[in-house]
């Protein structure tokens, strides 16, 4: 049985550094792991009338259905993510906010996270890293410490073919999947 790992990618463009990023990132877990990209691009925003059980005129979309489900079902969650206004991007916020509803079924709860942000700045997406795990706080989620991945200036670290580079860097966001990986495990069978 492998681990399922949903990966959530905080850019909605297809050519995004951080879907980039994400790919390469996928191809460091070790073997009795999938890890695949769960697209949060059409998911609408999340409107609390959608849970409201007194809100009988507005539909719940399946789309919410289907990636709250997704989540639950997986055994941890990786999300890659750039830095907007100095913030979360405003699609990955939202899908924090569907999967933490209703409040007796989070999707969230427990769920092992690691974080690896960038910016095509220095700071590597600093704020929107500090930011996503204020968001996450609130769900009890185990994660990864340090160090922490903050990729800065990450369009030079990506080759012409969106291969990550140099070596060194490879090694460092390796090192640290490898060390979601581990927790992921030790979670899982904690919870066993």
């Amino acid at each position: 049985m492998a681990y399922k790992i949903a990966v959530l990618v905080g850019s909605l463009r297809g050519g995004s550094y951080a879907r980039k990023i994400a790919k390469n990132a996928i191809t460091y877990f070790p073997e009795g792991f999938d890890a695949q990209i769960v697209e949060i691009r059409d998911l609408p925003l999340y409107n609390f009338d959608y849970d409201d059980p007194e809100v009988t005129e507005v539909e719940r979309p399946e789309i919410y259905t289907h990636f709250r489900e997704t989540i639950k079902a997986c055994d941890g969650v990786l999300f890659v993510t750039p830095e907007n206004n100095r913030t979360i991007p405003a699609c990955l916020k939202n899908a924090v906010d569907i999967a933490s509803k209703p409040n007796s079924d989070v999707a969230w709860k427990n769920k092992p996270y690691g974080i690896i942000s960038h910016s095509v700045g220095r700071m590597g997406g600093y704020s929107s890293q500090k930011n996503l795990r204020l968001a996450l706080s609130y769900f009890d989620m185990p994660t990864v410490g340090q160090p922490e991945v903050f990729l800065g200036q990450s369009p030079t670290l990506l080759d012409e073919d969106g291969k990550l580079q140099p070596e060194k860097t490879v090694e460092f966001v390796r090192d640290y999947v490898q060390r979601f990986a581990s927790l992921v495990e030790e979670t899982s069978q904690r919870n066993a």
